[in-house]
């Protein structure tokens, strides 16, 4: 299992605790694009555009940030199967 995958069950079993360089290593290694706000940092994937995420740099991240993740890398693996499927 590589890395990202890793990654991510592990913020699959716990997602209490992540840090802000957390979130931004697992969104990185599944291929988002990052763009830098004054307050906040977006995550916009290249293959599918409409697959992005707002995050706030705090240290320690609200559970939510953690829960949309895990969604978002979830979708962009069933877009991917429907693509090879089709």
């Amino acid at each position: 299992m590589s890395d990202k995958y890793k990654l991510l069950e592990r913020m699959r079993r716990r997602k209490a605790g992540w840090r802000f360089s957390d979130l931004e290593n697992l969104y990185v290694k599944f291929g988002f694009k990052k763009y830098e706000g004054s307050k906040h940092t977006m995550y916009i994937h290249p293959e599918f555009p409409e697959l992005r995420a707002t995050v706030t740099r705090h240290r320690s991240l609200p559970i939510g940030y953690i829960q949309f993740a895990i969604k978002l890398i979830d979708r962009i693996e069933e877009l991917r199967e429907e693509k090879n499927a089709g």
